[in-house]
């Protein structure tokens, strides 16, 4: 397992948290996923508009079935481990007095959404790995997802488990992951390239 170091000092809780793949069978409960999604309800929105939307199951209900059924094969063979699936999605307008407008921060808003579940996950020992490997076609319509509302991601959650649990293929990848120096990716009044 690599080791990570920030750059500069920050609360251990942002290195610590990773997206692993392999879960224990170990369940969770409604009351488990309702603190995650109050977490996400808390995040920060654009003119307080909440456009983030969330569906979820635990494993062996209907509810998980639907999500696991629109992922991709791949995240198929390690998710169906996971005790709950949540999908974020968010609608991509506002409505004042009738009059519908484009809010150009729904998909900002609901990864602000996905990062507050992700921490709280953390804070309650559980582990959340958010995936993008999911096809629109299958996932949206198996929740009803409203016409013109965007699916951004699948996030599976649970008890983390050792890479044995996962396939070969898979188990090479479950480590966190390094990031670049924070001097890559921020200037000081410029926009790196």
């Amino acid at each position: 397992m690599s080791v990570r170091h920030p750059d500069y000092p920050v609360d251990p809780q942002f290195v610590t948290r990773w997206s692993p793949r392999s879960f224990f069978d170990t369940p969770m409960t409604e009351a488990q996923v309702m603190s995650l999604l109050e977490a996400a309800r808390w995040a920060p929105s654009a003119s307080n508009h909440q456009p983030a939307r969330f569906a979820w199951g635990l494993r062996g209900d209907a509810g998980f079935a639907a999500i696991l059924g629109g992922l991709l094969p791949g995240n198929q063979v390690w998710a169906g481990a996971a005790a709950a699936l949540v999908v974020v999605a968010s609608k991509p307008w506002t409505e004042k007095e009738g009059v519908q407008t484009a809010n150009v921060w729904h998909a900002f808003d609901a990864g602000s959404a996905w990062m507050s579940l992700a921490l709280q996950a953390q804070a309650m020992g559980l582990v959340a790995h958010a995936m993008g490997g999911f096809d629109a076609a299958i996932l949206g319509p198996a929740l009803g997802l409203p016409e013109g509302y965007a699916l951004h991601a699948v996030v599976a959650v649970g008890t983390q488990g050792p890479a044995e649990l996962l396939p070969e293929k898979t188990r090479a990848r479950e480590f966190p992951s390094p990031r670049r120096p924070i001097t890559e990716r921020a200037g000081h009044g410029t926009i790196p390239a």
